[in-house]
């Protein structure tokens, strides 16, 4: 790159091509999987000396003064420094056996810019809060072509692979776009993908499925028409509740519920009307007119799975429920969405229930023990997140 700097050759295009690659070479490198199949190096053999394998990138790590030149193995090819076991551990790394998770999360894409935002986008995006850049609308051309990819394919697939402890945990999306779950016509075949991604994870063995972001809002299970299901689907509404009740204050004596109400926003209620804390219902959404209308030095409190627009730069917004995970969780390189490094949404935490052995539905109408349940999950060093304190709340 410095050398077309100095030649005077530079273009934008090949400062936006150097920056994509080296970029993409830096998260494949760091998979725990083989990502580039045997067939794509068997049509192309010179390609192996121009780019990396995650086996390479372990090989740099774990043996002695081999495998220098990562982005480039053409360098270690040259002057002998490449390790002999490199090509017979990228064939036996392809051969391993897909592992089973234990735990499964089932999420969406948000907006079409989103794809980038993911472990297999773009590590420079995805290891920050998912925020909205304008140099990616110079992505449109690839990004059109991917949605007209996944709207012929339409199959879930893998973006993330974690440990707790024992626990084996994966990370699955829907290729479908936050909209879509807005649109009558779309439900039906919202619900048929989630229900299949269910099937699917029941075969691989799978104990517990969470449903992330609008899945649990738009998907439907009769449990009693699935007697056979051994998979226990969670959408963290108990998780959810107890991370909001135990995040407002206990001097506490009102709280506004604003938004559309759910089941959520029902557990909430009750549980705080227990206490003796005021509590305001109101319905039809958070319009403008209402953020505007709040006292100065309000924090909203959101109880729903997107945030709310900020509308005012003196009062304080929440995040989304959700909890710091544990230095014991592995592998965690990316953040959810708009959460920070290292936190996970309630409804992604919920599937930890499957450590304590955790036996029932926690979804449609049904919520587990709220106390139980909280219980569990602060005993596993799950820790809630900051907020400023105030007197009045809207949630």
């Amino acid at each position: 790159m410095l050398a077309t700097v100095f030649m005077g050759t530079v273009s934008v295009i090949s400062f936006a091509g150097y920056i994509t690659y080296i970029d993409f070479m830096n998260n494949m490198g760091h998979c725990n999987f083989e990502l580039i199949p045997n067939c794509l190096f068997s049509l192309f053999p010179p390609l192996k000396y121009l780019m990396y394998t995650p086996s390479f990138h372990s090989l740099h790590h774990t043996q002695f003064q081999i495998n220098y030149s990562l982005f480039m193995p053409f360098y270690d090819y040259i002057y002998g420094t490449m390790d002999k076991s490199t090509d017979s551990l990228y064939e036996t790394s392809l051969k391993r056996e897909v592992e089973s998770p234990d735990v499964l999360h089932l999420t969406h894409l948000t907006t079409p810019e989103s794809i980038y935002h993911l472990p297999l986008g773009f590590a420079s995006l995805s290891s920050m809060p998912d925020t909205s850049k304008w140099y990616l609308w110079l992505m449109w051309p690839v990004t059109f072509w991917y949605m007209v990819l996944i709207r012929i394919c339409g199959r879930t697939f893998v973006i993330e692979r974690q440990r707790f402890n024992k626990l084996r945990l994966q990370t699955w999306v829907i290729p479908i776009y936050t909209l879509q779950y807005y649109l009558r016509f779309q439900k039906g075949a919202i619900n048929s993908l989630i229900e299949e991604a269910i099937v699917q994870a029941e075969r691989k063995g799978v104990k517990f499925i969470s449903l992330g972001l609008l899945n649990q809002a738009s998907f439907y299970l009769p449990i009693s028409e699935h007697p056979h299901l051994k998979i226990k689907v969670v959408d963290g509404s108990s998780l959810a509740v107890a991370v909001i009740l135990n995040s407002i204050p206990k001097r506490t004596t009102q709280v506004v519920l604003r938004g559309n109400l759910t089941k959520v926003a029902y557990a909430i209620a009750y549980a705080l009307s227990q206490k003796g804390i005021q509590i305001w219902l109101v319905g039809d959404g958070l319009t403008e007119k209402e953020q505007l209308s709040a006292p100065s030095g309000t924090l909203f409190v959101p109880f729903s799975q997107l945030p709310p627009k900020k509308l005012r730069k003196d009062c304080f917004y929440h995040y989304t429920p959700a909890m710091k995970i544990p230095t014991s969780l592995e592998n965690v390189h990316s953040c959810e969405n708009w959460l920070p490094r290292r936190v996970m949404s309630a409804w992604r935490i919920a599937g930890v229930q499957a450590l304590d052995g955790w036996k029932e539905h926690d979804c449609d109408n049904t919520m587990s023990a709220l106390r139980k349940f909280g219980k569990q999950v602060f005993d596993m060093a799950f820790t809630l997140l900051s907020s400023p304190l105030n007197r009045c709340y809207y949630l």
